[in-house]
């Protein structure tokens, strides 16, 4: 079992990243800005309230532990640095303090995934994504390259569209951007799966591996 903390405890995936984890047995920390939204007690459970664009909060919150897991989000058309600059803070915490393996969630679309847009439909690959999600993804790009260049060792999960959908465990990764046979869309509780995967893991070790129907 690990010492694991998670940023983005009370976001959509970040919720199903605690429940999974403390069902487990990790001993978890979840680093959040409002407690008041993470309903979960359980003895494996500690709960800090941070946030993640305090470098000094970020660094703090880090120390001790084994493995960090990043689910930080934000509307997707907020502009705003939010994951670039929280991730940039986990970064540097995590290299202050030895820490090195990173979970990053962030999103298929852009960058080297940008080809899985051609399975999506016409309105979201050409009206959704460059006015709506624009913003997001340039934030997105920017925290990928944070981690990147980081000297860690760190795994970018990066899901289709998510759903609020059940737990399936059946999903498809590390596929090709060009697969024709992807869904573009998968659970949160299946992102949250595959991410406690890559714990212990060295498959997807400095790699970026879609998650999708």
């Amino acid at each position: 079992m690990k010492k694991i903390i998670i940023f983005g405890a009370t976001g959509g995936t970040g919720k199903h990243l605690v429940t999974q984890a403390l069902e487990q047995g990790q001993q978890v920390t979840a680093f959040v800005r409002d407690p008041s939204k993470l309903q979960v007690h359980h003895p494996k459970l500690n709960i800090v309230k941070g946030d993640v664009l305090n470098a000094a909060s970020v660094a703090q919150a880090v120390r001790g532990h084994e493995v960090v897991l990043s689910s930080i989000g934000a509307p997707a058309n907020k502009t705003g640095v939010l994951r670039s600059q929280g991730t940039q803070h986990i970064v540097q915490g995590m290299e202050e303090a030895g820490i090195k393996r990173l979970i990053c969630q962030t999103s298929l679309g852009y960058g080297d995934s940008v080809s899985t847009l051609d399975q999506t439909p016409f309105y979201f690959k050409y009206l959704i994504v460059p006015f709506l999600l624009k913003k997001g993804f340039a934030d997105h790009a920017l925290q990928e390259e944070y981690i990147k260049h980081s000297r860690l060792d760190w795994v970018i999960v990066r899901p289709g569209n998510l759903t609020d959908g059940e737990h399936t465990r059946s999903y498809r990764h590390g596929f090709a951007s060009t697969d024709k046979k992807i869904k573009v869309k998968v659970s949160r509780a299946d992102v949250a799966d595959f991410m406690l995967k890559q714990l212990d893991s060295d498959t997807y070790l400095h790699k970026t591996p879609g998650v999708s129907y």
